[in-house]
């Protein structure tokens, strides 16, 4: 219905007539990419909360495993750097279209992960830290802070390929070109084997 018909219609049946037609390129996935978008991006900033969140309990943490062996005090150190590390990576306003600027955020925080993983396996040497009211606290905390971490990422990869597959896609590649030419494919996460499962933190204190 060209413009010049609508406007020969009465008010309500031009209205009409405007609202069967969003009507129905909404049904043709007109909204998708928008909508999948913002869907990743929202999922992004759950992955940032929860690695903010991490971070937040090291110093704690570390405070609370200082009594290690002189011999094995390195592994506080390697928390302590690797942490250092990860706060300090700046996160581009374009990271998520950014596959340089995500893998090296994606870097560091597998390096603050390592370093986290190998800290409390050494604590199992040391029953009377592991035991304490201060640690176990934190015990419980890092549990679900590591099981959020995986679940974040999860919907974030998940987010990203629902959005990719709709730019590169029939019919998302003809919205893309004739309505959103600036989308671009979200950068992804590349989860190594070892980490595609939330890691156990085991205490000593399960059956």
């Amino acid at each position: 219905m060209t413009r010049a018909t609508l406007l020969r219609l009465p008010r309500p049946l031009a209205f009409l007539a405007v609202a069967l037609a969003a009507m129905s390129l909404g049904g043709c996935g007109v909204n998708n990419i928008p909508t999948y978008e913002q869907s990743a991006k929202a999922s992004w900033a759950e992955v940032l909360n929860q690695y903010k969140r991490r971070s937040d309990l090291i110093p704690n943490l570390v405070e609370s495993v200082k009594g290690f062996a002189e011999q094995e005090r390195k592994v506080l150190t390697d928390v302590t750097e690797a942490r250092a590390k990860a706060v300090s990576v700046q996160v581009p306003a374009d990271i998520l279209t950014n596959p340089e600027a995500m893998q090296k955020f994606q870097d560091a925080q597998s390096t603050l992960g390592g370093a986290l993983r190998q800290l409390l396996a050494v604590v199992e040497r040391y029953p009377d830290i592991k035991s304490g009211a201060n640690f176990l606290a934190l015990q419980s905390q890092i549990e679900g802070t590591e099981n959020r971490i995986s679940i974040a990422r999860r919907d974030y990869i998940e987010s990203v390929r629902r959005y990719n597959t709709e730019i590169t896609t029939f019919p998302g590649r003809l919205w893309k070109t004739a309505l959103y030419p600036t989308a671009q494919e979200m950068a992804t996460f590349d989860i190594p084997v070892e980490d595609q499962s939330a890691p156990k933190v085991d205490f000593g204190t399960g059956k």
